[in-house]
């Protein structure tokens, strides 16, 4: 009897681990969904509400952070100049808790290339050393954990393609990151469906303006 209890209590447990374990995975599969859908920026802060949502219920997971801070940070880029620096700060903030949870991962310092980016968008000319030097530092640590990874070269590529040719910028410095880019998405394979996945189909566009 002590031991059909024993072994009908593992069972419950068990279900209630994969009950709850499916739920975070279609929980995460239609927020993702919903970003790489989203066109504006109300759909893109909906989006990374969502996935917040999803963080604070899980609190063990860093990919809903992560997710809720590249909804920040795409729908930062679209924003007007003075609501720039807000925005990526918030971005920031939600990276620090994906962080915590998965520190030395090199998906979390391409993001914060993006952050920086942002800041520095507010006024280039006077924040170029401080915030492209943490962008490209940022690209730099994530090197180091993953040189496969394509959208650390998708990301240096955008930092050259819009810096005049006189400072080592221009089409024609950006276009060999953007092929090997390009190249690198064509191997290249996410640990799971969850995974970051995303800078295919804009590295091939911004090859494309290369040509």
């Amino acid at each position: 009897m002590k031991k059909f209890l024993l072994s009908s209590t593992i069972l419950l447990l068990s279900m209630a681990g994969f009950s709850q374990s499916d739920k975070y995975q279609g929980a995460m599969e239609t927020s993702l969904t919903s970003l790489y859908e989203a066109k504006t920026g109300p759909e893109l802060q909906a989006a990374s509400a969502n996935f917040e949502r999803i963080a604070n219920a899980e609190k063990t997971q860093w990919l809903p952070y992560y997710y809720a801070a590249i909804g920040q940070i795409w729908r930062g880029f679209g924003v007007p100049n003075e609501q720039k620096d807000e925005v990526a700060t918030q971005a920031e903030k939600l990276l620090d808790q994906a962080e915590a949870l998965s520190p030395n991962n090199a998906e979390i310092f391409i993001a914060r290339n993006m952050t920086s980016t942002i800041h520095m968008l507010v006024d280039p000319m006077t924040r170029w050393q401080t915030y492209g030097q943490q962008g490209g530092q940022a690209l730099a640590s994530a090197k180091k954990l993953d040189a496969g990874n394509p959208r650390i070269y998708y990301l240096e590529g955008q930092g050259l393609f819009g810096m005049p040719e006189q400072f080592g910028g221009g089409k024609a410095n950006a276009k060999p990151l953007f092929a090997k880019s390009v190249a690198l998405f064509e191997t290249y394979k996410p640990v799971d469906g969850l995974s970051p996945n995303w800078g295919k189909k804009q590295a091939k566009e911004m090859l494309d303006q290369c040509n």
